[in-house]
């Protein structure tokens, strides 16, 4: 290597030299190296927590709806829409449009089984201020038992039970999936006002009595 650097000209000589000991770039390369990991860093704390405070406002919509609820005495389906447009100021500032509610009554029998009543579902449209009715999942009489904690099955009593689901999606998805994780959620009251929530489409039609399934 000496040899060659002598038979090179002296400024050329001289700027191998200074290039070889030039550390000015060091920081550029560096950065550039970890730049990456540093975006996936920020992006990814970013999701972790939207998704965090998702999770929340789900816990947060299903108690509402129960609530909301168990403070009647008779539920008709404009009560319902309103009860599940709640959901929209809950998400708020995130996108309602991906939550499911159900509403349901529970009746306990004498044997501790727990019965559906009544059952009634909700969806928000994107853009939507209001939520549009739905035919449930569950109907009267199905047995579900296995969701409700062992220390409400009250024989004879019955329980406003309430189930929201949101799937979230990331913006970036480079931490988590991308096609979106679904968050969800269940809760339970009493009726607070009389001993069941009657329900019907309209008043025309409510019920008197409280039905035993």
């Amino acid at each position: 290597m000496s040899k060659v650097m002598k038979t090179l000209p002296s400024a050329l000589r001289r700027f191998v030299v200074a290039f070889g000991h030039d550390r000015r770039g060091l920081a550029a390369v560096e950065f550039a190296f970890i730049m990456p990991l540093m975006l996936v860093l920020f992006f990814g704390t970013v999701e972790f927590s939207s998704g965090v405070a998702v999770d929340r406002k789900v816990t947060l919509m299903a108690r509402a709806a129960s609530d909301l609820t168990s403070q009647a005495t008779q539920v008709v389906d404009a009560d319902l829409q309103n009860f599940f447009s709640a959901s929209v100021g809950i998400m708020t500032p995130y996108d309602p449009s991906p939550t499911k509610v159900t509403l349901s009554e529970i009746y306990v029998d004498n044997s501790n089984i727990a019965h559906i009543q009544w059952s009634k579902a909700g969806t928000i449209a994107s853009g939507a201020t209001q939520a549009t009715l739905t035919a449930s999942t569950r109907s009267q009489g199905d047995i579900v038992t296995s969701v409700v904690p062992s220390a409400l099955l009250v024989s004879g009593t019955y329980l406003i039970f309430s189930e929201v689901s949101y799937k979230y999606v990331p913006t970036i998805g480079y931490v988590m999936a991308k096609a979106g994780i679904t968050f969800s959620d269940v809760a339970f009251t009493r009726p607070r006002q009389s001993v069941c929530v009657f329900y019907a489409p309209t008043s025309a039609t409510m019920p008197t009595t409280c039905s035993t399934y």
